[in-house]
């Protein structure tokens, strides 16, 4: 059976236990090995990482990277995640499960300067990238062996490697036929993993796998999928395409496909981007004003992040929100000038709120931006209502850099701040 070694990089025609040039035993195995082409490339706990890299007395500590009491988590490192935290959970109930956790204010422009080191070694082995944020993307390798002289597995391995030895962070792997199995592989093997799904061996893999586990569907698809006796890919395939169009339309004719890991979508880096967004489901409906604002701001930097590394702009802003009783709302607004800033976005995305009635309790919010365009280095300049817009625009510029260059802790803002953090100053 094909295999290569994930830390010298030697190859085998048969697979041995331990790596004959090293002794290593990460030996990476499987039939079709050398034949798949797709990958998907997802770098482990991102920004945590990141500033575990650049501080190691971290590196044995749980890191939570996130906003204050009234905050929510970013994203946490693997020791936290043994503790029961997880990304855009309140922060309150993330210090109850880790109170030895070490808190870091997310610093956004320097996860962007990070990842554009990791999209130019992957440019390096194909054009055809698809970035889905900034620490994960699709690769298509067909037809790079010979300009590489290896196989896409063998420059995949390599390209893990690299980002964990030159930029200082780990990444995890997943390899197969299509985009959908390739994201599902690079998930299994966490942190550090590399995995391979086969043409041949997708049907056993899938057989009785959770809904959960197919592509876009969330804590809504899944009850609408229960109340219809279907939890299992299993249970897909025996309800048949008929049955799941006739209930769920064009959705279930993706699903039934799914489940038969069918899945004839493209890398394309070049498709035209419709819109840059945020949006995440609580594990309890949440009526807090103040706790629903600090989710909007979490969610504000993250695409505010995704839109700099892009260097892309957005002149309509969208708030969504789901109720209790999974009912949608959706609010937009023009912005006078495309923007790519957070603080930009939060403030429209609050006005939206606040126009909402009071005191209702929702499972999700999201917010976003749409109507893109190339960013052209301006900032809002600010008019009668909103007098200060360039004077906060200069100053997120300026924190982010400050952030960037001295660490986390050199600058911090208002919104950042808990009422006990500004009653004790």
């Amino acid at each position: 059976m094909p295999a290569l070694c994930r830390d010298c990089l030697a190859t085998f025609e048969h697979a041995p236990p331990r790596c004959p040039h090293c002794a290593r035993t990460r030996i990476l195995s499987h039939p079709e090995l050398f034949e798949l082409s797709i990958a998907h490339i997802d770098c482990d706990s991102f920004y945590a990482s990141v500033e575990k890299r650049d501080d190691p007395s971290l590196s044995a500590k749980p890191v939570i990277v996130g906003g204050g009491t009234r905050g929510v988590v970013t994203t946490c490192c693997y020791i936290a995640r043994i503790s029961g935290v997880r990304s855009a959970m309140p922060m309150f109930q993330a210090r109850k499960l880790c109170p030895d956790a070490v808190i870091i204010k997310p610093r956004m422009d320097h996860y962007v300067a990070v990842s554009r080191q990791i999209r130019a070694r992957m440019a390096a082995l194909t054009p055809q990238i698809e970035p889905l944020s900034l620490d994960e993307a699709f690769l298509d390798l067909t037809g790079t062996t010979k300009l590489h002289n290896a196989p896409p597995a063998l420059q995949m391995a390599r390209l893990a490697r690299a980002i964990e030895t030159e930029v200082g962070v780990s990444a995890s792997v997943g390899l197969s036929h299509n985009k959908f199995l390739a994201k599902i592989a690079s998930d299994l093997d966490k942190p550090r993993g590399f995995s391979v799904i086969g043409r041949a061996d997708t049907e056993t893999f899938l057989h009785d796998k959770p809904v959960g586990i197919l592509w876009g569907v969330g804590a809504a698809t899944r009850t609408a999928l229960g109340r219809a006796g279907i939890r299992t890919l299993a249970d897909i395939r025996r309800a048949g395409q008929d049955r799941l169009v006739a209930r769920f339309g064009v959705t279930g004719a993706r699903l039934f496909e799914l489940a038969h890991g069918r899945d004839n979508r493209q890398i394309t880096p070049d498709a035209p981007i419709k819109s840059v967004s945020n949006e995440t489901t609580f594990a309890t409906d949440m009526t807090e004003r103040a706790e629903l604002l600090a989710q909007l701001w979490h969610m504000s930097q993250k695409v505010s992040a995704r839109m700099k590394a892009r260097e892309i702009a957005g002149r309509t802003v969208t708030l969504k929100l789901k109720r209790a009783d999974f009912s949608s709302l959706t609010r937009q607004t023009q912005l006078e000038e495309p923007s790519q800033l957070a603080d930009t976005l939060y403030r429209a995305g609050e006005r939206l709120f606040n126009a909402l009635p009071p005191a209702m309790a929702y499972r999700l919010i999201g917010i976003g931006f749409s109507d893109l365009c190339a960013a052209d280095g301006r900032d809002p300049v600010g008019d009668l209502l909103d007098p200060q817009a360039s004077k906060r625009a200069g100053a997120e510029r300026a924190a982010d850099a400050i952030r960037a260059r001295f660490g986390d802790t050199a600058i911090n803002t208002g919104r950042g701040l808990t009422a006990k953090d500004k009653n004790s100053g």
